[in-house]
């Protein structure tokens, strides 16, 4: 960094990853003078982003008095969070280091379509600021999972099997309306809104508080559908266009005469996923609709549901003996509702018999570490890095005039 001129950006980047956290440290790191770091820093002091916390060592080995240490002031915003599933909905407020001030959980269906959807997830955010005791004014921006693959460049969903008629739809416009109309405050229209898959926000809030040193980082979610997201080098992989990791549409030979949800035969989701696993028990006379409903029956240890989330287990296993082959991460989690030890052992059962030894020879398989929480806890953790990245935050100060 210290090869070109760092800019406020650069120097809050060093403060929040802890690499330099007094004027001392940032002088080295980026070789500027003194003068002109602290000019920067005065930027993002009265941008309210950076505050003084308590005296650390003295920088200096002539001595002299304590250094100050710099900290982001992560109370200075909020973030709004929102994790669809198919048929509930998980909302909430977050600081900027993560922490949950008001949280609402809920029925809410995609099926009901986008403009339905979008109202009424703009009310629950306006309500979950009322309870939080914050305006809409100090929201810095919106992050929101769904279940289905996203262009993150325009933030809509792209041919989704399991969200009718949400293909294309302008997510961003409709949800910064929805907010506006309800809080009655005009910057709530161009709040920032970022959209991604749920298994990608799940992995991204996953590896980041759980395996923050695993540069390769897979996550597998089978609840109604199956995605995986995967992570590399602290950041979401999407492929071109937002496709990467969904591998419910992977064909399997056991599911060749099995119709998917997206108009093909074979697909994975098709015979492995929540939804299968419920129609199997259906079938046998047991009451389930959804994978939430089978993971209330795998707790309650219904034997039929056992024996077979297992298999759906081994059929997913044997597609991500690929997977792991392919991408050679240090951690496997599994999420979702079926998560739990029938599948995981049905996973580990095909994974390990089907992969190379060397590719799993340093392989964690776990389950998830947030729970319910992760798409919550990736969809703030992905606003706060994309607002307080050091191109970005140079474009903010500007606009804030300081």
């Amino acid at each position: 960094m210290g090869g070109r001129q760092s800019s406020a950006g650069d120097l809050l980047q060093l403060v929040r990853s802890g690499r330099a956290t007094t004027r001392g440290a940032l002088q080295q790191v980026t070789g500027l003078s003194r003068a002109t770091v602290g000019q920067r820093l005065d930027r993002l002091f009265r941008a309210g982003w950076l505050r003084e916390g308590a005296a650390g060592p003295v920088d200096s080995p002539l001595g002299g008095r304590p250094s100050v240490r710099l900290e982001f002031d992560t109370s200075h915003a909020v973030v709004l969070a929102a994790d669809l599933g198919t048929r509930r909905a998980r909302a909430a407020v977050l600081t900027l280091d993560g922490t949950p001030l008001a949280e609402r959980v809920g029925p809410l269906s995609v099926a009901d379509g986008p403009g339905r959807v979008l109202d009424e997830l703009g009310s629950w955010f306006a309500g979950l600021l009322d309870e939080a005791g914050c305006g809409a004014e100090g929201v810095c921006g919106i992050g929101l999972a769904v279940p289905g693959p996203v262009d993150t460049a325009t933030g809509r969903v792209v041919q989704p099997p399991i969200m009718p008629g949400w293909d294309g739809y302008d997510i961003r416009g409709r949800l910064r309306r929805a907010l506006a109309g309800r809080t009655s405050c005009p910057v709530a229209g161009t709040v920032p809104v970022l959209v991604d898959n749920d298994a990608n926000l799940m992995a991204y809030g996953e590896q980041r508080a759980g395996f923050p040193d695993c540069g390769a980082f897979v996550l597998v979610k089978v609840s109604t559908g199956i995605g995986a997201g995967v992570i590399v080098d602290g950041a979401v992989y999407r492929g071109i266009d937002g496709g990467a990791g969904d591998i419910g549409h992977v064909r399997v030979p056991q599911g060749a005469d099995t119709l998917c949800r997206c108009g093909s035969y074979g697909c994975l989701a098709a015979v492995a996923s929540g939804r299968a696993v419920a129609q199997r028990l259906a079938r046998a006379g047991v009451a389930a609709e959804s994978g939430s409903d089978v993971r209330a029956l795998l707790a309650a240890g219904h034997p039929e549901a056992v024996r077979l989330t297992r298999q759906a287990g081994r059929a997913v296993g044997e597609v991500l003996a690929t997977v792991v082959t392919l991408l050679n991460p240090g951690v496997l989690m599994i999420a979702g509702d079926l998560a739990g030890t029938p599948f995981l052992t049905g996973v580990r059962e095909l994974l390990y018999q089907r992969a190379l030894p060397r590719a799993t020879a340093r392989l964690e398989v776990v389950t998830a570490r947030l729970g319910q929480r992760a798409g919550l806890v990736g969809a703030g953790a992905l606003v706060v890095e994309e607002l307080y990245a050091p191109g970005r935050v140079e474009e903010r100060l500007l606009a804030l005039g300081v």
